[in-house]
């Protein structure tokens, strides 16, 4: 949870000079409701939008997060941390003439502390943006699709949150569980391919019919190279390009459907899953003797268990949308009422979260005058498993001390997406997370008896794509 925090040539005073510097231009007309346009001189974009015409897309993406704790934790305070992504996205077609061919690369530069690492010690990190102060290569893929985009192939650096179990609606919400699941984060060899780090693999999607799409991974099995310390500090920046660990599997088949509300179809989607991985992972209660880790007569070495797996499953329906509106999918940005849930499991012995639930809503359109603007609520429910329960209480055993049993972390996240102007988002947000960690002791309390208490959490997010 802890880390070093590094200097960054990016400091948040300077960025927000140079916004608010662009911001003072005249507005040029932005494409779309993603494109900040009023940033800059109507010279710069259109020389962009031209570029992007002939296939050579240039994006910048920044975010800045203030969040405060108020209560709980292991302390109180308030933090100011933010990440810029530069990518570049090249239509191979466009380009040069190469039929259903793409690339893109993007990378990050990161600065500030994050509240969960230096304040809250939760596994669900409050932020999704939440890193090491660091400049780092991210995505860097090629892309090729046949038979009318019936059949994509992914080949490159990349990372799995964004397709694998996933939701559109669950994209509305800041914490990190709620792109990348805790029970991957927490299992995975360094948290698994998923910001910051991504790695190396190949990722094929199939649509078997006009309901039914399919897709398949296989991703080198760590995303840092072997050692102590934070993983994000042995990535080489993004550079690492590891190749030679045990892979990583994972696939799942998602069942797009209709059905009948209010008397209107309404679009939904369900799709199961699973992975496998091919190393070893650490028992969460006995060494190789068969000790608990807790018993001062043993090593304290972990028993080393081979291979691991999950499986998981979710989904997403449209409650309502307007009469006016003809779409009918799950997009989450359409007016209307949408909902997602998600359930995970994973084997206890290997792993520190087994059962993993989560489920939110959103609404989109329903304040007067701000027909883009969002708002919803969502909940998740880490369960620890019983191997590590079991060692806690093998330690109050084995110390004598009546130190605390961890249990699960459940966290509750409200949010309201404000659209300021073209591609300029500002999300105030509120969450609350129960039992930090499960309810790990609090480094606090010398007795070792009292767990780290219960955090509440506002933040706001400013979000600024162009």
């Amino acid at each position: 949870m802890s880390g070093t925090a590094r200097t960054s040539p990016l400091r948040s005073p300077i960025v927000v000079a140079i916004l608010l510097f662009a911001s003072t231009n005249a507005f040029a007309g932005a494409k779309d409701e993603s494109a900040a346009g009023w940033l800059f001189p109507k010279w710069f974009n259109e020389w962009h939008d031209g570029l992007a015409d002939k296939g050579l897309n240039f994006s910048a993406t920044y975010i800045a997060d203030n969040i405060g704790n108020v209560s709980g934790g292991v302390s109180r305070g308030a933090i100011h941390f933010g990440r810029l992504d530069l990518s570049v996205d090249a239509d191979l077609d466009k380009l040069v003439g190469w039929t259903g061919g793409r690339f893109y690369a993007n990378g990050y530069v990161i600065y500030g502390r994050g509240l969960t690492r230096n304040y809250i010690y939760n596994l669900a990190t409050i932020s999704e943006i939440e890193a090491l102060p660091d400049q780092r290569l991210y995505n860097a893929y090629f892309e090729q699709s046949f038979f009318n985009d019936r059949l994509n192939i992914r080949a490159g650096q990349q990372a799995a949150d964004v397709e694998f179990f996933d939701s559109e609606t669950d994209d509305l919400f800041i914490n990190g569980t709620f792109g990348w699941p805790a029970i991957k984060a927490s299992n995975l060899p360094a948290g698994g391919p998923a910001p910051p780090i991504a790695v190396p693999g190949l990722r094929i999607k199939a649509a078997l019919t006009d309901r039914i799409t399919a897709f398949g991974a296989v991703f080198n099995g760590n995303p840092a190279a072997p050692g102590d310390g934070d993983p994000q500090t042995r990535d080489n920046h993004g550079l690492a390009f590891r190749v030679n660990d045990p892979p990583w599997l994972i696939g799942q088949v998602r069942f797009d459907y209709d059905i009948d509300i209010g008397g209107r179809p309404l679009a939904g989607n369900i799709t199961p899953g699973g992975w496998k991985h091919y190393g070893d992972f650490d028992s969460q209660r006995f060494t190789a003797e068969g000790l608990s880790l807790a018993d001062p007569a043993g090593s304290g070495i972990p028993a080393k268990l081979h291979g691991n797996y999950g499986i998981f499953a979710v989904i997403e329906q449209v409650l309502y949308r307007p009469p006016e509106v003809k779409d009918n999918t799950t997009s989450a940005s359409i007016p209307g009422v949408t909902a997602f849930g998600r359930i995970a499991y994973s084997p206890p012995d290997r792993n520190l979260i087994d059962l993993y639930l989560d489920g939110g809503i959103g609404f989109v359109g329903f304040v007067p005058g701000r027909p883009l603007d969002r708002f919803g609520a969502a909940i998740a429910y880490m369960r620890i498993s019983n191997a590590a329960r079991n060692l806690d209480l093998d330690t109050q055993f084995f110390s004598g001390v009546s130190s605390p049993v961890r249990s699960n972390e459940t966290l509750i996240e409200m949010i309201y997406e404000a659209h300021i102007k073209p591609g300029w988002l500002v999300a105030p947000y509120f969450q609350y997370v129960f039992r930090p960690s499960g309810g790990i002791p609090n480094p606090n309390d010398p007795t070792g008896t009292s767990r780290i208490g219960d955090a509440a959490v506002f933040g706001v997010t400013t979000t600024i794509k162009y």
